[in-house]
């Protein structure tokens, strides 16, 4: 034997300990690289590191029913905590390049829905009951069997709405498209820029951000869309430094004079988990959990289902790997969310732009999760990166998943049409589970309608049930009486 083998099969030899971490992500076995999985960890986190300052404003800027408020450099420290935390853990457990943070959305229901009608411990409380009711579901089978009764072609058509969806994102974060402002006076709800035309440096970085993206994809540069976003980052700051710059949003591209900042836990496990149903009625309550659970029962579904297509992981039958573990996981973060008061944690569209970077295992969520546990002490330095900057790897990455609306039968109507719905309300109203819902109702009344009912799986008329409900929550409210 020569020494080199010799050397290799040394018992703790680097090469050695690099095999074992290969075989247990199976970073070889997807057709990966230790280098793709960094990039598109790095990737990750840049495209969702706007979380840590967004967190904090959206609950910070509310007032519970007795007037408190959340402390911002708390909610900064929570909510860096629980993404570091449950991204590891989704890495480690689920396999999967997949991220986790507290959920837009949600955190704005917490903050304007649910805290008005009580203590922030009582709301946060809600939260953990909805994250442990989700875990339920899991332990159960039903939310892996509701993924399973998904015909393909919907869960094609939920990559797709969601690559719409992100991209849209991206032009909103980024000021290239903006809501007008007196909408009602208008048959244009956006509109280009801030006033009907582009101005402004942010949104001239933003623009030569996505030409830089979409040429280094063109070219197929090897980490093609972290290069973007750290050159844009640089320009930015440049610009920023010369130019009269009015704003950039929520994020200033400046050097900070101080790099490290210490963390502060008071927040965390300040919760009570039936409090409130002292603050308001049993009724209110039980509909406050169930909007949470069904938005983040289907936007996990249409999260993990597009991210997973993307990265080419679903198996022949369309399934997601580890699925179970990967629900359990994201439940666990809704739980974690809630008992750390920085909202229910859930799995983030914008890990897509680590898959874009060539991430297939949960190898990049160590460097994603690593990357959010600096940010518990040098949120300064990490935060400099502006939307303006982040924004074109959502709209690359919105091209790289429309690509499997091909994969869809059109000739088929009773499986084309719930698929368009799914694709366009998923943009059109701002929401994944929306798009979902639109898609499943669609897809069981045309089965009906065909007299074909029978072809449709029991879950999905249950699920479509629950989605009717959802959507005229309204009028179900005023029939209970609730408002």
């Amino acid at each position: 034997m020569s020494e080199p083998q010799q050397v290799a099969d040394r018992p703790g030899a680097p090469r050695s300990a690099a095999d074992g971490v290969d075989r247990f992500f199976r970073i070889s076995a997807r057709g990966s690289t230790f280098g793709r999985e960094v990039r598109g960890g790095f990737a990750t986190f840049f495209t969702m590191a706007y979380i840590l300052v967004l967190n904090p404003i959206v609950l910070g800027g509310a007032e519970d029913k007795f007037g408190h408020r959340l402390d911002p450099a708390q909610l900064t420290t929570a909510t860096a905590l629980v993404a570091a935390v449950m991204t590891i853990v989704m890495g480690v457990g689920g396999n999967l390049p997949l991220a986790l943070a507290a959920g837009l959305g949600i955190n704005a229901v917490a903050a304007y829905q649910i805290a008005p009608l009580m203590s922030w411990d009582d709301a946060m409380g809600l939260i953990v009951l909805e994250g442990l009711l989700i875990c339920v579901l899991v332990v159960t089978g039903l939310r892996e069997a509701v993924m399973h009764a998904i015909p393909q072609p919907l869960k094609q058509a939920i990559s797709v709405g969601i690559g719409l969806f992100i991209a849209f994102i991206g032009f909103v974060d980024a000021g290239f498209v903006s809501r007008i402002p007196d909408a009602a006076n208008t048959t244009v709800p956006v509109q280009l820029g801030g006033t009907g035309t582009l101005s402004g440096w942010p949104v001239l970085v933003f623009c030569a951000g996505v030409l830089l993206t979409v040429a280094l994809l063109a070219r197929r540069v090897k980490g093609a869309i972290l290069i973007s976003i750290v050159t844009m980052t640089v320009v930015a700051v440049v610009v920023d430094a010369v130019a009269d710059v009015k704003s950039w949003g929520l994020t200033t591209p400046e050097v900070p004079d101080d790099v490290v900042a210490s963390p502060d836990f008071g927040l965390l496990g300040h919760f009570s988990v039936f409090g409130a149903f002292g603050q308001t009625s049993a009724i209110t309550v039980v509909l406050l959990v169930f909007t949470l659970v069904l938005s983040d029962f289907f936007d996990t579904m249409g999260t993990v289902v597009g991210v997973s297509a993307e990265a080419g992981l679903l198996d022949e039958d369309g399934q997601v790997p580890n699925l179970g573990r990967v629900l359990l996981i994201d439940g666990a973060a809704a739980v974690a969310g809630g008992a750390a008061s920085a909202s229910s944690a859930t799995s983030y569209i914008e890990s897509a732009a680590g898959v874009g970077e060539g991430a297939r295992t949960g190898f990049s969520n160590l460097v994603t999760g690593g990357l959010f546990a600096l940010a518990l002490f040098l949120t300064p330095l990490l935060t400099i990166v502006p939307l303006q900057a982040a924004a074109p790897a959502l709209v690359a990455v919105g091209f790289l998943m429309m690509t499997q609306v091909k994969h869809i039968d059109w000739d088929r109507y009773e499986i084309a049409v719930p698929a368009f719905l799914t694709i366009a309300v998923m943009p059109f109203t701002y929401s994944i589970s929306n798009g979902i819902g639109a898609g499943f109702v669609s897809y069981v009344l045309i089965k009906t309608v065909l007299g074909r009912a029978k072809e449709v799986h029991w879950l999905l008329w249950t699920a479509s049930a629950l989605f009717l409900v959802y959507f005229a929550i309204d009028p179900v409210e005023q029939l209970l009486g609730v408002r």
